[in-house]
């Protein structure tokens, strides 16, 4: 069995500095106190702190001016997408938005792929649907709907669609243990994807617009039951 692994002091100094961010402890734009004053309230060294000041700025929450010091940064007017993973961590709740604007960025995306896929595209959209119901159940087909769906974007002929999937796929990542509820039966999962390729294929962009509205939907449906459960927990698949 392979060992878990343990917390370091950055990684704890690192969570806890952020859920004071993200709680409102230390404001949009507030200075935070100074290194030394942090570092002995929390018994750490200056390192261990600079170390996880380091890592928040890199996620857009903190950033350092030298000689003047660390200031909380207003990530909702400065932030990218790339925080997502970050806030749905600390507050499941962002994943109701999350939903929101997957379904609406995945039925563009299908209507645009249904106008657009080559038939290349297709026969790959084809053989990733068969995936879906060939892998095993839980986080297998997972996985491989994730894959029909990337190809769906690639489909669209933009690559900004394809990274905005990624995007969205990334920030499911800290409770996607709890959303794993649509694939725990590899054909139910395949037949709620069909339509979606069957449309495409067909070159049909109303047809295919409606599949995915349908999809999403139901799958949206499971998810949530499946996070309510758990509380807004979910390690593991994905």
């Amino acid at each position: 069995m392979e060992a878990l692994p343990r917390e370091t002091i950055v990684d704890v100094l690192e969570k806890r500095l952020r859920e004071d961010i993200l709680a409102g402890r230390h404001p949009a734009g507030s200075y935070l106190p100074p290194e030394r004053e942090l570092a002995d309230g929390f018994g750490v060294t200056r390192t261990s702190l600079k170390h996880a000041f380091g890592r928040l700025a890199h996620a857009g929450l903190l950033e350092t001016r030298h000689g003047v010091g660390t200031r909380v940064r207003d990530f909702l007017r400065l932030g990218g997408a790339d925080l997502l993973p970050v806030l749905v961590r600390h507050s499941p709740d962002w994943i109701g938005e999350i939903f929101e604007v997957r379904r609406g960025i995945g039925e563009l995306i299908v209507e645009r792929a249904a106008t657009r896929a080559t038939p290349a595209q297709i026969a790959e959209l084809r053989l990733l649907l068969a995936a879906v119901g060939d892998a095993a159940g839980g986080e297998p087909v997972q996985l491989a709907d994730v894959e029909v769906h990337r190809a769906l974007a690639r489909a669209t002929g933009n690559r900004v669609y394809v990274l905005l999937t990624n995007t969205l796929f990334n920030a499911y990542l800290p409770v996607r243990g709890a959303l794993v509820g649509p694939f725990e039966d590899p054909w139910a999962a395949h037949d709620r994807l069909a339509p979606i390729v069957e449309a495409v294929a067909a070159g049909d962009p109303e047809a295919a617009r409606t599949a995915a509205g349908d999809y999403l939907s139901a799958t949206e449906r499971i998810m949530l039951k499946g996070l309510a459960r758990s509380g807004g927990r979910g390690e593991g698949a994905l």
